[in-house]
């Protein structure tokens, strides 16, 4: 079957138009995920916001009650007790100046990264290796604790940092599609929520407009707002 085909055949019983309850929109999304792998189950929220201006950005992290489905490298900026801490939580590269000199050579064989405080004039020096790739330690999402031991597994498990992007989106994968319904509706309520709270100050007017999902290679699903944020 052509891509084209397959496509088409997805996107049948689905009304584009339509705003669908959670837990159908949930199911017309398991249902239609039909590749090889196991595909990641995606939501895209449409935000009434302008993230270039500073009082209306939207980030934040949230730990899914059922994890992501994904297991990620962690690397852990941290001394003594607190660096036998990362390492007892599962990181995978737990260092000081040691670990910062491996990554200003480019060896960055971790996925998200997390520090204690103390660490972070060291790892300031990284700001423009980590930067650009979305890996530098912040206060406002966790990945700058002392709490090491839920931060790390954190970071290779159940979180999801999120950010607005300039279009006023934000996207996140929230599970797979192997994934049982009940398990993919609590992470998607759970970082809904968290995208809620996190509504910024110069917010004004709607703040959640639309929200879909949608599989790896499958058609987005529009989410009935009073059904995602409701009971």
């Amino acid at each position: 079957m052509s891509a084209g085909k397959r496509v088409t055949k997805a996107r049948e019983g689905i009304d584009p138009a339509k705003a669908y309850a959670l837990d159908e929109a949930v199911k017309l999304v398991k249902e239609r995920a039909k590749s090889k792998f196991d595909e990641t189950i995606e939501i895209a929220m449409n935000l009434g916001v302008d993230p270039r201006h500073a009082d209306q950005m939207v980030r934040g992290v949230v730990n899914l009650p059922n994890g992501t489905g994904r297991s990620v490298g962690g690397g852990g900026f941290a001394r003594g007790a607190k660096a036998d801490e990362a390492k007892a939580a599962g990181a995978d590269l737990v260092g000081a100046e040691d670990l910062v000199e491996t990554v200003q050579k480019g060896e960055i064989n971790f996925d998200r990264c997390i520090a204690t405080p103390d660490m972070m004039p060291l790892v300031g020096r990284l700001g423009k290796v980590l930067g650009p790739r979305g890996m530098m330690p912040n206060p406002k999402v966790g990945t700058v604790t002392m709490d090491i031991t839920n931060a790390v597994k954190g970071a290779k498990g159940g979180s999801v940092e999120f950010r607005v992007e300039k279009a006023g989106i934000v996207q996140a994968g929230i599970g797979k599609a192997s994934f049982q319904e009940n398990q993919l509706v609590e992470n998607i309520k759970a970082l809904a929520d968290a995208v809620q709270k996190a509504k910024p100050p110069g917010a004004k007017g709607h703040y959640i407009n639309r929200v879909a999902i949608s599989s790896s290679q499958g058609p987005g699903v529009k989410i009935e707002l009073s059904s995602l944020f409701g009971g």
